[in-house]
């Protein structure tokens, strides 16, 4: 049987998906990757998964690593470096894989391709991960029309914040995905807060 392997993208940038992907890496004892890195200062993703508790033997080096923090296009542009597809192949690992996506799901890493086409290509069951503040009905639901409308499998949705049951509900079913739970803002954020919280708000089965 093959191994699981899940994409974690987000509505948004900066909105809790590193850390939701940290948490699922440890839960599934999953390798973990970050294809395109945009941006550099004060870390990179892959460090703030280690920092989360992740060996680092399950961090799988980045295909890009590129300096400026803004969209892989730009930042590429910028470093003067080309993104090809034929780096972004996913790798070959026998453990589950968990695989972060850089940004929102439209934002675009070349010239005319957007990372939710990248989720196409690679045909992956993809976990949007969605804050519950203000205006996350609205950039839910646009987030699954694009995945949707590429062919992108949508594992579900998980979220990020103060628990907000009729947004939340009505994401799930307007969108027709399901809800896979919801982690809060963890004040700490250390590895055991992460992983009780992760417990607690995911159903395994």
């Amino acid at each position: 049987m093959t191994a699981p392997r899940f994409v974690v993208t987000g509505t948004d940038t900066d909105i809790g998906k590193t850390v939701f992907a940290a948490a699922l890496t440890q839960a599934i004892g999953a390798d973990y990757w970050k294809p395109i890195q945009a941006g550099t200062d004060g870390g990179t993703d892959a460090a703030r998964v280690a920092a989360l508790g992740v060996a680092a033997d399950r961090i799988l080096p980045s295909a890009y690593t590129l300096e400026t923090p803004c969209s892989p296009h730009r930042a590429a542009a910028i470093d003067g470096v080309s993104i090809e597809l034929n780096r972004l192949e996913i790798p070959a690992t026998a453990a589950p894989l968990v695989i972060e996506g850089a940004g929102g799901v439209l934002v675009p890493f070349d010239d005319t391709r957007t990372i939710a086409d990248l989720f196409a290509r690679w045909c992956l069951p993809t976990i949007l991960v969605a804050r519950t503040a203000l205006g996350t009905i609205n950039h839910s639901l646009l987030s699954i029309e694009a995945l949707r409308g590429r062919g992108v499998p949508i594992h579900g949705i998980a979220f990020i914040g103060d628990p907000q049951e009729d947004s939340e509900a009505t994401i799930a079913r307007m969108g027709q995905v399901r809800r896979l739970g919801r982690l809060p803002l963890l004040d700490p954020l250390t590895p055991e807060a992460l992983r009780a919280a992760f417990a607690t708000g995911f159903d395994f089965a």
